[in-house]
């Protein structure tokens, strides 16, 4: 099978010839990757075995903000922040900091789907694929951008202190992607097979919203943004971090979504047998291979061990073998092999139901 097939097969509740897997990482662990395995690029990927999807997008014709030319589209400017062994670009200025009221956030230049780029890109891409791989596109994480425009802080305060304003940019925010997904999936022609649906709603030991606030500012426009893909065939991957089993249920009743992903297990209520035993009838699962002990500290053999246990624990669940987000810089190279060599060897029994092969 291609990494395309595989991953249609989790998606469609068919059996894969092997587990599917992902790949996420940090430029920095990239480089170590490719150091490692001795090619990049789609070369590493299919020596390593790593059904990673491709990415399409619109060529974008506006970079910078009418009204500021060292920021982004978005009014955004960027600053890269050395952590000692990588760098992140980090929010440097955050232009909605000082709004104090709506007319301030319905008169700031937003973005404009038609004007600001080119969708024609994407329909090239879709004629010119080969299939081998699965075709992801489009994409909407509206709170971490408003947190940019605002500032963390404020932004979190705004849900309690000024409503209004965060109703009023998350609504400029949901429009704008609505308007871009639509151009996007439109011109990919039926040949888009996922699409990224996030926000981190949970931190390392619970939400970061009620559930009330997360009803109120995302989950209706997370719900239409996943009708709109499930009405282009689109399947809605959904990313959070962290503590999320409380999102979960709306996520799958009202929002609609296909896969869950990273399953950060150590976090509470995470515990991957848990989610099995209530979502697994109803999701796919992406992700699961712990990124914060074992595979940056843990031995070659603690990474195998990992994903044994794991794919033991997903049997009669689907599932695609994945690190819980991006590998960062002080892992090393050879546990990672080591995770795609073990997934490997694990064969697919009946409908999703990872097992050993004997």
């Amino acid at each position: 099978m291609t990494p395309r097939q595989r991953w249609l097969c989790i998606l469609e509740d068919r059996t894969p010839d092997r587990i599917p897997t992902d790949y996420w990482s940090t430029p920095e662990f990239n480089a170590k990757l490719v150091a490692a395995s001795g090619c990049e690029g789609d070369a590493m990927f299919r020596k390593l075995g790593i059904d990673r999807p491709r990415f399409i997008g619109p060529k974008q014709l506006r970079h910078h903000h009418p009204n500021d030319s060292e920021a982004d589209l978005w009014g955004l400017r960027h600053s890269s922040i050395d952590y000692g062994s990588g760098a992140y670009d980090e929010v440097a200025h955050h232009p909605l900091a000082h709004v104090t009221s709506v007319s301030e956030i319905e008169s700031y230049r937003w973005p404009d789907a038609a004007d600001d780029f080119d969708y024609t890109s994407v329909t090239e891409a879709v004629d010119t694929d080969d299939d081998y791989r699965i075709r992801q596109a489009g994409g909407y994480e509206p709170f971490l951008l408003y947190c940019a425009l605002r500032g963390m802080e404020q932004a979190f305060e705004d849900m309690v202190l000024e409503p209004a304003i965060a109703e009023a940019a998350l609504s400029h925010i949901f429009n704008f992607y609505h308007e871009h997904n639509r151009r996007i999936w439109n011109a990919g022609k039926g040949k888009i097979d996922i699409m990224y649906l996030a926000e981190d709603l949970a931190g390392q030991s619970g939400p970061l919203f009620s559930l009330a606030m997360y009803r109120r500012f995302l989950l209706p426009g997370q719900t239409k943004m996943a009708e709109l893909a499930r009405s282009f065939g689109i399947h809605v991957f959904y990313h959070t971090d962290g503590a999320a089993k409380t999102f979960i249920p709306d996520l799958i009743d009202v929002v609609g979504i296909h896969i869950l992903n990273p399953l950060q297990w150590r976090c509470p209520g995470m515990q991957l047998q848990g989610l099995v035993r209530e979502f697994g009838k109803h999701i796919a699962f992406h992700g699961g291979i712990d990124n914060q002990q074992t595979l940056p500290f843990g031995t070659v053999e603690d990474v195998r061990k990992e994903v044994r246990d794991v794919a033991a624990i997903m049997e009669g669940a689907r599932w695609i073998c994945a690190p819980c987000h991006n590998i960062q810089a002080v892992g090393p190279a050879e546990n990672v092999m080591a995770m795609y060599d073990e997934a490997a060897k694990l064969k697919p029994t009946g409908s999703g139901k990872p097992k050993a092969s004997v």
